[in-house]
């Protein structure tokens, strides 16, 4: 099983008339409902609220078929991000939080699996101490039940007060990664004046880190090893709606590409060519770009994907 940890939170949208919708989200559920439709046994591991919200939040997990592995759900409000955005239709977030944090490292513990064979970690994780340490234990649990780690560094800048510690508790989340995926935003944010290279090779030199991926925007995505790097281009929809989860998006797509590929395992990851990483990039930009067709989070099934990959 894919295992998905971190938050889940209702996006408060702009709406045509003024008023704002209430759409479900937050990265790490929208890459475990984009995880698993695109054919990945996924479970998310996150408390949800006994609030009208927990219920908009739980009703996508069940249509995709996500197993929601804490069931008992949290008297804490659902947490919630009010969004904005850009000309461009890129989001940014302001965030009041709340269930997503209401969790004991015993609950977390036992809702693990026995069996991992990924782990994926979000982005709110390394933020707080106390939240911190315990996500910490959970990802050295999956890594001792069989999991190979990504970690989407999603840095969410208003959330941090404390930059020096959140950014040794990120260290300490990066050390544990095999796959680390990181926007333009992000990289720009950590090592402003780094270029990207220099940052994918000091990331490529922790402990157990193989594989890097640099989301672009509009000009696409980049991936490094060791041994080899590739960039690739977006796919552009028919129709554009918004960026939202593009990104978790295009994880998920390149989590199932590798898995597809026999490469998730670590060891794996190492042997991937400049062709192979190109057509991993090709296959989540597909994923990333149907869902920028359609407003809010909507990941594609795999029969969509196979459908334009058939195309171009």
């Amino acid at each position: 099983m894919f295992v998905v940890g971190g938050e889940s939170l209702i996006d408060l949208v702009p709406g045509s008339d003024g008023t704002r919708l209430a759409l479900a989200g937050g990265s790490p559920f929208n890459c475990a409902i984009a995880l698993r439709k695109l054919g990945n046994e996924t479970g998310f591991l996150c408390p949800i609220s006994q609030d009208e919200y927990g219920d908009l939040l739980l009703m996508p997990l069940a249509e995709a078929g996500v197993s929601v592995l804490l069931e008992e759900r949290v008297a804490a409000p659902t947490t919630k991000a009010i969004v904005s955005f850009n000309d461009k239709m890129q989001a940014s977030y302001v965030f009041e939080r709340g269930a997503d944090r209401a969790f004991t490292r015993d609950g977390l513990m036992a809702a693990l699996p026995r069996s991992v064979e990924l782990y994926q970690i979000g982005g709110f994780c390394p933020i707080l101490p106390e939240d911190a340490a315990v996500w910490g234990d959970v990802v050295k649990a999956a890594i001792g039940r069989g999991a190979t780690v990504s970690f989407d560094i999603n840095v969410r800048e208003k959330l941090v007060d404390d930059e020096t510690g959140y950014r040794e508790r990120l260290g300490h989340f990066l050390d544990l990664a095999h796959i680390i995926k990181l926007s333009e935003e992000d990289h720009e944010w950590l090592h402003p004046g780094m270029s990207i290279e220099s940052h994918a090779d000091a990331l490529l030199d922790r402990p157990n880190c193989e594989l890097v991926v640099v989301t672009l925007g509009e000009g696409g995505s980049r991936a490094f090893t060791r041994e080899a790097t590739a960039t690739g281009s977006i796919y552009r929809p028919p129709v554009f709606g918004d960026t939202v989860g593009a990104g978790d998006s295009l994880m998920a797509g390149i989590l199932t590409w590798l898995q597809e590929a026999d490469a998730l395992k670590a060891d794996a990851l190492l042997g991937l060519s400049e062709a192979q990483l190109g057509e991993m990039l090709r296959f989540g930009a597909v994923v990333a770009g149907i869902n920028c067709g359609r407003k809010g989070c909507q990941p594609p099934s795999r029969a969509e994907v196979d459908a334009v990959l058939g195309t171009v």
